[in-house]
This record gives structure tokens, sequence and C-alpha cells, in this order.
């Protein structure tokens, strides 16, 4: 993530999360960069319902898509990026190979990812496929695969 806080750092732009699966793999890999301080304002782990509806998730969205869609990944990068007023927001929803007994769906291998632009309020999404049994291999695969797509994004 060092090229990441160096683009944010030379643009003066900041950059929030929201994560629930990954558990802030992506905010410690973001703050693990010399410099990190003046780019992060703010990370939340949110893998109760409860707390993604207390940062601005709506509890509507949850019940009609559940908490593992595309849906609230959106809003939870639309959230966090607003909530912070920062210039990009992360949001991050999925299973990583494990049924949630809370919320179940059909599809425990699948991580939704959302990174908000909140100057141009555009949305970049991606789907990741577990492919490991491991969780912490998935969640690098995860951090790589934002690490790309940040790239991507932030000129």
């Amino acid at each position: 993530m060092k090229e990441i806080v160096e683009r944010l750092t030379k643009l003066k732009k900041t950059i929030s999360t929201m994560e629930s699966c990954t558990g802030g793999y992506i905010v410690n890999a973001i703050t693990n960069v010399e410099g990190a301080s003046e780019v992060i304002k703010f990370s939340a782990v949110t893998y109760a319902n409860e707390f993604k509806i207390k940062m601005g998730v709506d509890k509507d969205t949850i019940s009609k898509y559940t908490v593992y869609s595309r849906e609230v990944a959106r809003e939870m990068s639309k959230k966090i990026a607003e909530f912070t007023n920062s210039n990009y927001g992360i949001g991050i929803t999925g299973q990583l190979k494990k049924k949630d007994i809370h919320n179940l769906t059909n599809e425990d291998n699948k991580v939704y990812i959302s990174i908000y632009d909140n100057d141009n309020h555009q949305y970049y999404e991606q789907i990741y496929e577990c492919i490991s049994n491991k969780r912490c291999e998935n969640k690098d695969n995860i951090s790589k695969l934002i690490e790309k797509m940040l790239k991507d994004i932030i000129k």
C-alpha cells in the first residue's frame, strides 16, 4: 500500500474504511506504511449488523439484499466516506468460506468490495471469490485486489 499512501499524500486526499469479514486487515495494510497518518482518517470494523446500521447502512438494505451483498458494500463505502468526509471510502462485506448462522445465504465464499469516490460520487466494485480455506490467505488476496483497484482509481 506504499504507493497508495504516497499518491494520496501527494494529492492531499484521504481514505477511510468500513470492514466486516476482513476485520481491519485493509486499514492495517495502509497503516503499516510510513506516513499513513496523513491519509487515513478513520476505520470501523463492523462485524455485527447492528454496527453497520449505527454507521449509516440502511437496515432495509440489509433485510432486502442480505448483509453479504453488493448493495451493503456500496452503502458501507459511501457512509464511511461521508461520515469522515474522506475522499475515498472502502466497504467490505462477505463470507470467507464459513457459514454465518445469523445471516444465512447460499454463498459462503463471496466477498463484496466497494470503493466510493466521494469527490465524483462514483463507485468502483469487485466481487472476490474465496479460493483458499485459510482466512488469512483470503484476506491477503482481498488486500492485493483492493490495492490494485486503488492504483487504478487514484491517479
